[in-house]
């Protein structure tokens, strides 16, 4: 039998309540414990420093120095360690290129999830706020409905 760890129990698609993973239990309470207001409102600085850091990646390299070229018939052995040096920083630039591309391409990245955390967070608020009318409408039903049963069972 597969264990109660988020699957199903039994057969079928019947799911077992009464065999709830305790580190289930443990993550609902911690989410209950979380104190969402705070977490609301700090989203906004969130996406803003994320908007802030992909704006200072997204600025150019400086560009590279050409490299000087040399007369060809000046080939002593000073002038080919020039020239390896300079083929060397020009690999070096070229990978440093790649990287602040990269680095570019994650800052967007790390700008689309806190955007994206940000508006996830004003859902769950607003889902929040809902579910505890709810409560309340299904609160206030229940004591109508209980009255009108007393009333019912007592005529």
């Amino acid at each position: 039998m597969p264990s109660a760890r988020g699957i199903a129990q039994g057969s079928g698609d019947t799911f077992n309540f009464t065999r709830l993973d305790p580190m289930a239990i443990g993550w609902l309470t911690l989410l209950k414990h979380v104190p969402w207001s705070d977490v609301i409102s700090s989203a906004p600085a969130v996406a803003d420093g994320a908007k802030k850091l992909w704006s200072a990646a997204a600025r150019k390299p400086q560009a590279a120095a050409e490299p000087v070229a040399q007369a060809p018939g000046a080939q002593t052995p000073q002038a080919d360690a020039v020239v390896a040096l300079q083929a060397q920083i020009a690999a070096l630039e070229a990978s440093a290129a790649d990287a602040h591309g990269q680095i570019v391409a994650m800052s967007e990245l790390i700008k689309a999830l806190a955007d994206h955390n940000a508006e996830m967070i004003k859902r769950v608020e607003a889902n929040r706020v809902r579910l505890a009318w709810l409560f309340f409408a299904l609160a206030f039903a229940a004591v109508i409905a209980a009255g009108a049963a007393a009333v019912l069972l007592t005529r």
